[in-house]
């Protein structure tokens, strides 16, 4: 294996022009053009031929290559910090023939999270959503999705496509002397080939909108922000030009985008945000033209209210997470380079302690996002007093 050429791609994008980050852009989209353009017929990941896997799990496809399972971690149980339980649902990894197929291991995904129902209460808030609730919106999940592949829009939307799950720029590397030209992408290890929806709220970093501080209004944040916002156009008009296969996927209902996106994360996010896409989908049910009758029934007024305050309680602990993710520059996973890895560690220190002014560490560490920094409660006049002040708003927020 060789090393990547040239530099990473958010080491030069700081001092790159307007023009140079457009171009640079227009060239990201040339290398998903050439990516959408091979045409896949089965769900799953790419393997060399040569691969030491069940024979019955390869799908040949070219001289050399075949389709296997799915490499994805979801998939598999190496997550230390989110093991599997197969007692509901067994491996589901393909390769898979068809979208129905496909759907389904969605559903076991959502299952193989749940731990079993004897097993010892886990420290989640009770937002989170109890297992039996789990299992019960994945059922429901499993027959909404039944019908949702009926649909035409969907059915565009669900071409295999084979696609860099993480284009980001530390991703990619560029050349030292002309930023608009790539040398490299790395990090393909997860890449695999999914229905085209599966990137539907997909949006890389250097096309993301940036936002602007509270009451912050400078000139440097309003061009930075001008910046993105032309960059974004110009990665959206690139892929709705060139990659109709991702526009397809793009131009999918939110709702139906989002269901299939959070049906295999219900116990990680919260069994709320699958409640209120099922909710959702519901109510709209007909209007969106698909298959009658809904699976899922719409919730009683008792029922309804019960979820709203449990909805605004999750809501709650994912606008912390934002700010926890903004405060640290990181990854929604906690991920951070290594060699910002000790100073991250002492950065993520402040905001905990922050939040130790305002709640119980026992109910913080429910709703802390990653995990608790080894520190102490600090005097109060060392806690910023602006971020201070908004994360007492958000407190009172979280109580109303």
């Amino acid at each position: 294996m060789d090393h990547a050429e040239g530099v990473q791609l958010h080491q030069k994008w700081p001092a790159m022009s307007l023009e140079q980050r457009v171009g640079c852009t227009a060239a990201i989209v040339q290398i998903v053009r050439q990516m959408a353009a091979i045409d896949f017929h089965v769900y799953g990941s790419l393997y060399f031929d040569s691969v030491d896997i069940d024979p019955a799990l390869k799908h040949p496809i070219a001289p050399g290559y075949v389709v296997g399972p799915h490499c994805a971690t979801p998939y598999w149980d190496c997550e230390a910090h989110e093991p599997k339980y197969y007692s509901s649902a067994k491996p589901n990894r393909g390769p898979w023939f068809d979208l129905a197929a496909y759907c389904a291991a969605l559903i076991d995904v959502g299952m193989s999270r749940l731990p079993p129902a004897n097993a010892t209460a886990n420290n989640k808030p009770s937002f989170h959503g109890a297992v039996a609730e789990h299992i019960r919106l994945l059922k429901f999940g499993g027959e909404v999705a039944s019908k949702l592949i009926e649909n035409p829009q969907v059915q565009r939307a669900a071409a295999p496509l084979l696609l860099h799950p993480d284009l980001h720029k530390r991703n990619i590397f560029v050349s030292e002397r002309d930023p608009t030209t790539i040398t490299g992408i790395i990090d393909w290890q997860s890449s695999s080939i999914d229905p085209a929806f599966m990137h539907a709220n997909e949006m890389p970093d250097f096309a993301a909108h940036i936002s602007t501080p509270d009451n912050t209004f400078t000139s440097e944040y309003l061009a930075a922000g001008e910046d993105a916002k032309r960059c974004k156009q110009a990665f959206i008009a690139g892929v709705r030009l060139l990659v109709p296969k991702l526009y397809a996927a793009w131009d999918l209902d939110d709702d139906i985008a989002r269901f299939f996106e959070y049906c295999p994360r219900s116990y990680r996010d919260g069994a709320g945000i699958l409640r209120q896409i099922l909710m959702d989908l519901a109510t709209r049910w007909k209007d969106l033209e698909l298959p009658a009758p809904c699976p899922y029934p719409l919730p009683t007024t008792a029922e309804w209210l019960a979820h709203r305050e449990e909805y605004k309680a999750l809501e709650h602990a994912q606008q912390l997470k934002r700010f926890v993710m903004s405060r640290l520059n990181t990854a929604s996973d906690g991920w951070v380079p290594a060699d910002a890895w000790e100073e991250t560690v002492e950065d993520h220190k402040k905001p905990y302690e922050e939040f130790l002014q305002m709640m119980e560490e026992e109910e913080l560490r429910k709703v802390w996002p990653f995990d608790e920094p080894c520190s102490l409660k600090p005097r109060v006049e060392d806690v910023d007093e602006e971020a201070h002040s908004r994360l007492q708003s958000m407190k009172k927020n979280a109580k109303g």
